[in-house]
């Protein structure tokens, strides 16, 4: 459930609380319930109608008024507090179970509040299991305040499916199989709290049991055929007894499968819909082309393919578990998908926390291991959870970080290799797609790289064509980036000059600008952007004809406009650099 999917109901009484509920909803980008008046009489419908309420009264009252109604954490509203003058948002009761800490973290992101968390897991920077976004069962309660007080607790992973990073005291056991019987006694290793990752049904979430906590991986792959006009019943009743029958958990079921003359059958989509999962159809071509066990010569002769239940699991990529079973009107294959670790490439922006991607911070919590340049992880440290191993490494390793990152990842492990600016500009994704990253998920994530940074600090001076250059010969050779210069000088493009300068590079700038000279007048704008968004920030604006190179580094972007891009003054009376969008309107 997102805040744009859930039902949210906000108690207002007074003009500042309404003002506060208008800001909310454009945080949110949602329209929510408004219950003005007497809170007394509002806040209890609210708690029958809506899936989280933000009280705008104070704690105390907010508390009174929600004690009676207070049923079962599973499905009690949540609830998150707004003091009036909109600095503090307080969770006050669902924070995991009912989204309220996620909503207080959105809330207060918009206001520029501070979100009070007081959930021991937030606090203290450890996983909760409960929000992992898997199913689960068993006694989070007693596991996790297992994990809290550090007392051993006991990880069984039947595959290396990715885990989040879990503290010191969490050991992993040796084992292909998660156990089932836990019953040796208090003093036996067994006794200790576990958690049991497996998309088999388990019974070691039973009384008998040490405390335990199932959670069921996204895994499985049920490929399901039938005859027109098959009932949701009839299909429900085989697949849940196929998965019976081979001890595998409905949970653990991510995708329907079929072909795609089916995909729009009736009882195929309802019942993808009542799992919650997609459904995926493919060309009979792709189906045929599969090799399985129980091919029928009579569904070739009706579809095209001589199978679609087993054919569809193997064309979604999962191994075959459980082979084609039959009933009066369908057949169904179950599969399952390998276990594969996830290498997130994260783009951390320019430096300022605040251009720090909401994508970026998700990936680097939830990371096992964490690999980047030093002064990179120095940036995010307070962000990587504890039980997360890191490595942190000098310039000019970034193929041994790249190697690093991929084999932890095969592995199984969440990984998080993290970089500055976007991570697909002079930075790792690349030589992480270069590497080689067969048997892993990559992910990504997009940061504010230090040409958009600079340029929104200069005002707009890529508001028309331009190009970006590094002047770095490391990898390239000059004679390249000089043709590339060249190009871009004759092209009239404004230009963003990457890795400028450095202590042992000093001609490729005056080199550079001498090229531009050629192609430019002299009162072309040239500004220099030092350490963008950070607190050493500094801005020269100059001209081609007036530029000095001399105060430019390697923490620089040198940013040179085209013929047309000029410098005007801002309301506040600022120098800004701005190239025109040859809109009419605009001043020659």
């Amino acid at each position: 459930m997102t805040a744009q999917t859930a039902r949210i109901g906000q108690i207002v009484n007074a003009p500042a609380s309404r003002r506060r509920a208008d800001e909310i909803d454009r945080a949110l980008d949602v329209s929510t319930i408004r219950y003005d008046g007497p809170a007394a009489e509002g806040l209890p419908r609210a708690w029958a109608e809506c899936d989280l309420i933000v009280s705008h009264l104070a704690l105390g009252a907010t508390t009174r008024l929600i004690a009676p109604l207070l049923a079962d954490k599973r499905t009690d509203p949540g609830v998150v507090v707004v003091d009036e003058a909109g600095r503090f948002v307080v969770p006050l009761v669902g924070g995991h179970a009912g989204g309220a800490n996620e909503l207080a973290r959105r809330i207060a992101e918009g206001l520029g509040a501070t979100a009070v968390l007081t959930t021991a897991t937030d606090a203290l920077g450890v996983p909760a299991l409960d929000l992992m976004g898997w199913p689960y069962r068993g006694d989070v309660a007693a596991v996790t305040r297992a994990l809290l007080d550090g007392r051993p607790v006991r990880l069984e992973r039947s595959q290396r499916w990715p885990m989040p990073p879990l503290p010191d005291n969490v050991t992993e056991a040796d084992r292909a199989e998660p156990s089932v019987d836990a019953s040796d006694g208090p003093e036996a290793p067994d006794a200790a709290p576990r958690i049991l990752v497996t998309d088999r049904v388990s019974n070691s979430a039973g009384p008998s049991s040490p405390p335990t906590v199932v959670l069921h991986p996204p895994s499985l792959v049920v490929g399901m055929g039938c005859n027109a006009g098959t009932g949701l019943d009839h299909l429900e009743t085989l697949l849940r007894q196929t998965l019976a029958d081979a001890e595998l958990a409905v949970e653990s079921v991510t995708a329907l499968t079929t072909i795609d003359l089916k995909a729009g059958e009736l009882g195929l989509v309802q019942l993808a819909a009542r799992l919650g999962v997609p459904l995926v159809g493919f060309p009979a071509a792709e189906l045929a082309a599969q090799d399985v066990p129980t091919p029928s010569t009579v569904v070739a002769g009706h579809v095209g393919s001589p199978s679609v239940a087993e054919a569809s699991v193997l064309a979604r990529g999962a191994a075959l578990l459980v082979p084609k079973q039959r009933s009066s009107d369908a057949t169904c294959a179950v599969g399952r998908l390998p276990a594969r670790g996830r290498l997130s490439v994260v783009g951390l922006g320019p430096g300022a926390r605040d251009l720090l991607t909401p994508r970026a911070v998700a990936a680097i919590r939830s990371a096992r291991f964490v690999v980047g340049y030093g002064p990179y992880v120095r940036q995010i440290r307070d962000l990587i959870r504890p039980g997360a191993q890191v490595m942190a490494s000098k310039m000019g390793t970034e193929a041994d970080r790249t190697a690093a990152a991929i084999a932890r990842a095969r592995a199984g492990d969440p990984v998080a290799l993290v970089c500055s600016g976007d991570p697909a500009i002079y930075a790792m994704a690349s030589p992480v797609l270069e590497q080689g990253t067969e048997g892993i998920d990559v992910e990504v994530i997009p940061g504010v790289t230090a040409s958009l940074a600079a340029s929104a600090i200069l005002g707009a001076p890529l508001g028309h064509d331009h190009a970006t250059i590094s002047l770095s010969d490391l990898h390239t050779d000059w004679a390249t980036i000089e043709r590339r210069l060249l190009a871009a000088a004759q092209g009239d493009l404004v230009t963003v000059l990457y890795n400028p300068r450095s202590r042992t590079r000093r001609a490729h700038l005056p080199r550079a600008l001498e090229i531009m000279t050629e192609h430019r007048p002299p009162d072309t704008p040239v500004a220099v952007v030092r350490q963008a968004c950070r607190r050493q920030q500094s801005v020269v604006t100059a001209t081609l004809a007036t530029f000095d190179p001399e105060g430019v580094d390697m923490y620089s972007l040198v940013v040179i406009g085209s013929s047309s891009t000029r410098y005007v003054r801002s309301g506040g009376g600022e120098t800004r650099m701005v190239t025109p969008r040859d809109y009419q309107w605009m001043p020659s």
